[in-house]
């Protein structure tokens, strides 16, 4: 009697390369994928709803835990379309602070991305060499914000303060000597944009270290050159956009083609692939971390020698400066309506989208007048991509399954919302 190899498999939810609650089941003839069926869901926590309820400020942290890798870039579509409804005016320093801050979090994104993306094909190296330079940019994070990850930093009409002179410094303690703790602080000793230079000039020295790691290694290439191939014409057919569409040879990016902010003053390249295989993505990526510390640095320069306010003076969408505050009941009011009511909005409706590490990230927001958005829809790119899923992997085998989830770069937060 025959042998009967098609089976069926669950990888997932708890597989530690399934990134995050993804539920994803296998037919397989043999060790060959026949059909790829992603089941999702599992981390869906009602954010588009739970906005209907809550006034547009309150609505913001929601954001931050959507791509909890990008949280400053979700921030800055939903601050967009917020705008947008209001038709306010966000002075050019916040413009410029956002989008040195969608650059930090574009390469925070990616350096998380990659690390996991080595550390699921075998290369647990990756993983300890890219939190490295994570800890400086959550640190630039926690300068604004007060926060590592969920930021809240970006506010309707420009950000939340301005950037810090200072930069919080390490102690000496019983685990570290003077001479290491005075070597912690060698980049501490000005103000946020002499820390952020600092960084800016070191990292393509580190960029060099990774690509030395993995770039021309042959396990690597083994493992992503030819797995997981779109065609350009399929990629946009497939709603691809970000990394995943550029890697297929499709030059396109939000930010040069509906540039927003200050995207349209900063000089930057856009890297496509040729194959749009896996290796192509992987190349895309680390291009664009180079592309974006180039913007950062650029930034910083403008930055430097342009001072000026850094959010919107309508007191009825952004609060008055505490100082006003002592002296003026009617800046009192103002303070007090807004954090008690929140802003009115405009009737009518907006969609605007950022150029996320992943892709398009979109918000359309209804507004009714009031104080709430009347309803909200979240375009992820995370969930467009993972609906190719099953057309990336058929005829691939069991271990490449790995591979082309890693080169979506998904993460459940926004698949699931």
């Amino acid at each position: 009697m025959a042998e009967i190899k098609n089976y069926t498999i669950n990888f997932g939810p708890q597989h530690p390369a399934a990134h995050g609650v993804l539920r994803l089941i296998l037919e397989l003839d043999g060790e060959v994928v026949q059909h790829a069926d992603p089941h999702v869901g599992l981390l869906h926590r009602a954010t588009e709803k739970l906005a209907e309820s809550k006034t547009y400020l309150q609505t913001l942290p929601y954001m931050d835990r959507l791509d909890y890798v990008s949280m400053m870039c979700n921030e800055h579509a939903y601050c967009l379309a917020v705008e947008k409804l209001l038709g306010v005016e966000v002075p050019l320093r916040a413009q410029y602070i956002r989008v040195l801050f969608a650059e930090i979090t574009r390469i925070l994104n990616h350096l998380m991305w990659l690390g996991s993306h080595g550390n699921d094909l075998g290369s647990s190296t990756m993983v300890i060499y890219t939190f490295r330079e994570r800890e400086f940019l959550m640190d630039m994070y926690e300068a604004v914000s007060g926060a590592r990850m969920h930021a809240s930093y970006f506010r309707p009409g420009g950000v939340y303060r301005d950037l810090p002179t200072t930069m919080p410094q390490f102690a000496p303690n019983k685990l570290r000597t003077q001479a290491q703790t005075d070597e912690l602080n060698a980049n501490r000793q000005g103000s946020l944009l002499d820390f952020i230079e600092a960084f800016v000039r070191e990292f393509p020295q580190r960029m060099d270290e990774y690509e030395t790691l993995l770039t021309d290694n042959r396990i690597w290439k083994q493992r992503t050159v030819g797995i997981g191939v779109v065609s350009p014409e399929r990629a946009l057919h497939l709603g691809f956009t970000g990394p995943m569409l550029r890697g297929s040879g499709v030059a396109w990016d939000l930010r040069k083609h509906q540039p927003y902010d200050a995207y349209d003053r900063v000089d930057f390249d856009i890297p496509v692939g040729t194959t749009g295989d896996t290796y192509d993505r992987y190349l895309v990526r680390m291009q664009e971390m180079r592309e974006a510390n180039r913007i950062m640095g650029q930034c910083v320069d403008w930055l430097r020698a342009n001072p000026g306010p850094v959010i919107t003076s309508n007191y009825k969408v952004a609060p008055p400066p505490r100082a006003l505050m002592k002296s003026s009941m009617e800046a009192q009011i103002h303070h007090f309506k807004l954090f008690s009511e929140g802003m009115h909005v405009p009737e009518g409706e907006a969609y605007a989208a950022v150029e996320h590490p992943k892709g398009e990230f979109g918000i359309y927001l209804i507004s009714d007048g009031a104080n709430k958005p009347y309803r909200m829809k979240i375009r992820p790119p995370g969930f467009v991509h993972l609906a190719a899923m099953d057309e990336m992997t058929h005829g691939h085998m069991l271990a490449d399954v790995v591979a082309v989830l890693g080169t979506l770069d998904i993460v459940f937060g926004e698949v699931d919302r």
